[in-house]
């Protein structure tokens, strides 16, 4: 048997070797908040929400959970006092890219994050990655992706490839927690797909 056992929330939990934190607290009914996490996904750990604090050997750290392997005696805590407020932080700063997003809305409320904290600096896109890595590693398509980099990063449909593969696919559509993919590819629709030829 490779059953580890952690204590989550003061819950004595029982993990396989090799599952992260997220998944054994998933499994024994504890929530913790994600934004780019999914099931089908390889863990991305980028943005930042599901940072729970962990305890092991007599160390106390703040660990992303979605790629944390569990061990032996973990002692994890998913609501301390620091990583709410990371947590809140990090919710107010996605807040002023996407203000309207009803799941970033939902998480504010449950953290107490000012939506009107930082500048509104609305991109509509908060870069968690979940609409480009499921077109890719789930759909193999490569059909959307990152395009620049740093404060200059966007999504951006490739039009080769999103013009004749989006239209019957459109899986990763719901998974956008801003709606901005939708917009995103409307846009791309009118500006890049209208000379291309119909398959009907």
């Amino acid at each position: 048997m490779n059953d580890i056992l952690l204590q989550i929330d003061g819950k004595e939990v029982q993990a396989k070797k090799g599952m992260t934190v997220l998944e054994a607290a998933r499994r024994a009914g504890i929530d913790i908040p994600t934004l780019c996490y999914h099931e089908k996904l390889e863990p991305f750990g980028g943005c930042r929400i599901c940072i729970v604090e962990a305890e092991s050997g007599g160390s106390t750290k703040l660990v992303v959970s979605c790629v944390y392997p569990v061990e032996e005696n973990l002692v994890v805590r998913t609501r301390s006092e620091k990583a709410d407020r990371i947590r809140k932080t990090l919710l107010e700063l996605l807040l002023a890219h996407a203000p309207d997003s009803p799941q970033l809305k939902e998480l504010a409320g449950v953290y107490g994050a000012d939506r009107d904290r930082f500048e509104k600096e609305a991109s509509f896109c908060i870069h968690c990655g979940l609409c480009v890595r499921y077109c890719a590693e789930v759909k193999k398509l490569h059909a959307v992706g990152f395009v620049d980099r740093g404060t200059r990063k966007e999504i951006s449909f490739i039009p080769e490839i999103a013009s004749t593969e989006c239209k019957n696919c459109m899986e990763c559509f719901p998974l956008c927690p801003t709606s901005y993919l939708q917009a995103a590819f409307v846009l791309t629709e009118a500006l890049a797909f209208s000379g291309t030829p119909s398959e009907e």
